[in-house]
């Protein structure tokens, strides 16, 4: 029985091996294809308005032999670059507040960039605010009041730290208790897979809590986590308050994907959540960013919600660039994510052409 439970495993470890190498190579195949044949020369309509980038974690390289959130880390030094080939593709740069009027301005010829941070990372700060200062770039930092106060962990931080360091845990799926194996990068990957599906599949506040019960069983404190990578309250204040380039968007109060609560907790999410941020930068914020951002995370409902609480600008994570039409809906933005995995400022010339979400 222990064989044959061995052995699936191991077949759904080399499947999940299978297909990040093939979406890796599938991306950064069409990346390079567009990047050196230069197809943005002679299809320049497919470049739009302009983009909307996504960040994350903005710090020094890591050599981590397993970071299944590497996606969300870039360098400073990419970053620098992403600005220069923006910049050098004509592209201006604009806070996010102020882009649906430029965008509903039919007369307007500008082509315009924003750049968004999303949750607050304390590396935001010390790492990308100096590059930000360099090349007079504005940007919004989205930030959640559950990590700045430190009473909502990031079940998928946690979840990179339990499935890194243990070799095994205890969890329940569903069908009671089970060791996990942790041991090799492919019982890693599959464990971390695991648990951001569990998320995804029942009650988000359950399975984050569950996610931290395991972890500290592990002797890995998830709060301890957000307490290492967060900014808090004061640090928050003192950026705003130096850097005329800062802003602070709403994230929500806990960061949960906003399709899968009710009516009642989805405006109570992006009220309050904007009320806290006032208290951090003395203004309320006009822009949100929704937590995971995807078409299963973001869409209608949540687009009028995020209307409804006055915020003018709200943004997805649903790649592409903008457009004219983009005003129409300014509160369900789409964005270009600058992906850890792509760190190169070919591959950023080739997102603002615009032609690689004509091909997907």
């Amino acid at each position: 029985m222990h064989e044959t439970s061995s052995a699936i495993m191991i077949t759904h470890s080399l499947r999940s091996a299978a297909k990040r190498s093939i979406k890796h190579l599938a991306i950064r195949t069409g990346l390079e294809a567009v990047a050196l044949s230069r197809a943005d020369r002679f299809a320049k309509s497919a470049a739009g308005r302009g983009v909307i980038f996504t960040l994350h974690h903005v710090r020094p390289q890591r050599d981590f032999a397993f970071e299944p959130n590497g996606h969300l880390s870039v360098t400073p030094e990419f970053l620098d670059s992403a600005l220069t080939v923006a910049r050098e593709a004509g592209l201006e740069p604009v806070s996010l507040e102020l882009l649906p009027k430029l965008l509903s301005d039919s007369t307007g010829q500008r082509r315009l960039f924003c750049v968004t941070l999303d949750d607050g990372y304390r590396d935001n700060a010390k790492y990308a605010a100096p590059v930000f200062r360099k090349h007079g770039v504005p940007y919004t930092i989205f930030v959640t009041p559950g990590f700045v106060e430190r009473t909502r962990t990031m079940w998928w931080e946690t979840a990179e730290v339990l499935t890194r360091v243990a070799t095994s845990f205890r969890f329940d799926f569903g069908n009671g208790a089970e060791t996990v194996r942790s041991s090799s990068i492919g019982e890693k990957w599959l464990a971390f897979e695991r648990l951001a599906a569990f998320v995804q599949q029942i009650d988000e506040d359950t399975a984050v809590a569950a996610i931290d019960q395991a972890a500290l069983a592990c002797d890995i404190d998830g709060r301890q986590i957000v307490d290492d990578e967060i900014m808090t309250e004061p640090e928050l204040k003192q950026l705003t308050a130096s850097d005329p380039l800062a802003r602070l968007g709403a994230h929500t109060l806990t960061h949960p994907n906003l399709a899968r609560v009710d009516a009642e907790r989805l405006h109570r999410e992006m009220q309050q959540s904007a009320i806290r941020i006032s208290d951090y930068c003395g203004r309320l914020p006009t822009t949100f960013a929704y937590p995971y951002g995807s078409k299963h995370a973001a869409g209608p409902r949540e687009a009028l919600a995020a209307k409804d609480n006055g915020f003018v600008a709200a943004v997805t994570t649903q790649p592409g660039v903008l457009s004219s039409a983009s005003a129409e809906k300014p509160t369900l933005l789409p964005r270009v994510s600058l992906n850890g995995h792509y760190q190169k400022g070919r591959y950023v010339r080739a997102l603002i052409s615009g032609m690689p979400f004509r091909l997907m």
